[in-house]
C-alpha cells in the first residue's frame, strides 16, 4: 500500500498494465481502490429514496470496459452488471442517468462518476467506436430496432445511437420475459399505443428512410453493440475474433 491505494497483485506481476491507468494524485482519495491486472477497482454505490444506498464494487478495465458487483445485500448475487443495469437494480427513481446517479467515495463524500477520472478510458472507448464505424455521411451505422412485449404482443423501439443504447436493446431482446414496463427510455405500459406501421419503416438508415436493411444500417457486430461483459455466445464469439 502506498499513499493510502492499495495495489492488488504486486510482487506477483499483476497490475502492470493498470498501474499506468491513473495517477497516484487521481486516485489517492478515492474509497476502496485496488489494482488488479487490466483494471481498477473501486467501492460504488447508487442511492434509491425508497430503499436507500446499494452499494458495490466498479471494476473499470483498460479496454474502457466498466463492470459492477452488487453488495446490496449479504446475498445480492447480481454480479458483472453494467452500470445501466446496477442502476436499475438499485430501485433508483431517475434511472437512465447513471453516470450522474452512481456514484463513488471521494475525500469522504459521495461523487458523481462523471465528476471523477474514472470515465476517462470508457469515453475514449466510446468515442473511437463512434471514429471506427460510421457511414459515407458521418452517422453511426445502426438502425433502429424494435422488441416485442411478452405480455401485451406490441412491438417497441429502440433508438441504437450509441453504446448505452445499444446494451439496453442487446439486453432486452435477450430477456424473454421482456415487458413493456421495462422500455427504458420513456414510461411506457401495455396500455399504451404500439407505433403504427406507416411510422415502424423509417428505421434511421442514413441512405433512405425507408430502408429494409442495407450495409449503411444493419451492422454484423462492432465495439458498440457487442460486449465483453456479456455472456451470450454472440458477444464472446466477437470478443474472442477481435482479440489481437
Amino acid at each position: 500500500m502506498e499513499d493510502g491505494v492499495e495495489r492488488e497483485g504486486e510482487g506477483e506481476g499483476e497490475g502492470e498494465a493498470a498501474s499506468t491507468m491513473f495517477s497516484e494524485e487521481e486516485v489517492r482519495e478515492v474509497s476502496g481502490f485496488k489494482r488488479g491486472d487490466d483494471y481498477v477497482e473501486v467501492t460504488c454505490g447508487c442511492t434509491s429514496h425508497r430503499y436507500g444506498d446499494a452499494v458495490g464494487r466498479l471494476r473499470v478495465f483498460v479496454s474502457g470496459d466498466l463492470e459492477i458487483s452488487c453488495e446490496c445485500t449479504p446475498g445480492c448475487q447480481e454480479d458483472k452488471l453494467s452500470p445501466a443495469a446496477f442502476e436499475k437494480h438499485s430501485g433508483r427513481e431517475t434511472a437512465r442517468k447513471w453516470k450522474n446517479n452512481i456514484w463513488v467515495i471521494v475525500n469522504g463524500e459521495k461523487v458523481p462518476l462523471f465528476k471523477t477520472p474514472l470515465l476517462k478510458y470508457y469515453n475514449q472507448t466510446l468515442k473511437g467506436a463512434h471514429r471506427s464505424h460510421r457511414s459515407h455521411n458521418g452517422r453511426v451505422c445502426h438502425r433502429d430496432e424494435f422488441v416485442r412485449c411478452t405480455r401485451c404482443n406490441k412491438e417497441r423501439r429502440f433508438r441504437l445511437r450509441n453504446k448505452e443504447e445499444c446494451r439496453t436493446y442487446h439486453d432486452a431482446l435477450a430477456d424473454v420475459n421482456w415487458k413493456c414496463a421495462d422500455m427504458p427510455y420513456d414510461k411506457t405500459n401495455c396500455d399504451d399505443d404500439e407505433e403504427r406501421a406507416s411510422r415502424r419503416v423509417y428505421r434511421g438508415c442514413s441512405r433512405t428512410p425507408t430502408c429494409r436493411g442495407c450495409t449503411s444500417c444493419v451492422c454484423f457486430g462492432c465495439e458498440i453493440c457487442r460486449f465483453s461483459d456479456c455472456s451470450c455466445q454472440t458477444c464472446i464469439d466477437f470478443t474472442r475474433n477481435v482479440r489481437p
